[in-house]
């Protein structure tokens, strides 16, 4: 099943139980694939759309939940509609590796590409996302190459 059709399933489950945060955020999806289409680019309506569009969607998320926590109470609510809609995303991705795998990835790449020093946290990051772009979490990778390469 495509992704735009595990999403339009799942629209029709929200109508049924008349759930709004669910509807909302495939309002949202729906609305950027669209606006994609619509732009000239020649994309076209497939999974890979609609991934891009959700990673897309992700990565803004996880900086407005950043900016959400920093508020406190009053953000409290903007933070948990947001990190629904990032549960929901997220669904549909990939896994990522977690911080051990992510970790002995990290240690892997240093000690075949020699990268010792810590300045070199961008060339230790671009050799992992070389081979291993969808697995890794990139603001995670950073973090660990970061730790890593300090003598963590």
């Amino acid at each position: 099943m495509s992704v735009k059709d595990q999403i339009e399933a799942k629209l029709r489950e929200a109508r049924l139980a008349r759930d709004e945060a669910t509807k909302n955020v495939i309002g949202m999806l729906k609305s950027k694939v669209l606006l994609e289409l619509k732009s000239g680019s020649g994309a076209e309506d497939n999974d890979a759309l609609w991934l891009d569009t959700i990673k897309s969607y992700v990565k803004q998320l996880k900086k407005t939940i950043g900016e959400y926590e920093k508020l406190g109470d009053r953000g409290q609510q903007l933070l948990s509609e947001s990190q629904f809609e990032l549960r929901f995303c997220e669904q549909f991705l990939p896994t990522r590796l977690d911080e051990a795998a992510t970790e002995a990835l990290v240690r892997e790449a240093a000690a075949a590409n020699n990268i010792t020093d810590p300045k070199q946290v961008g060339k230790l990051v671009g050799a992992v996302m070389k081979t291993h772009k969808d697995q890794v979490d990139s603001d995670l990778l950073k973090q660990v190459a970061t730790r890593v390469l300090a003598g963590g």
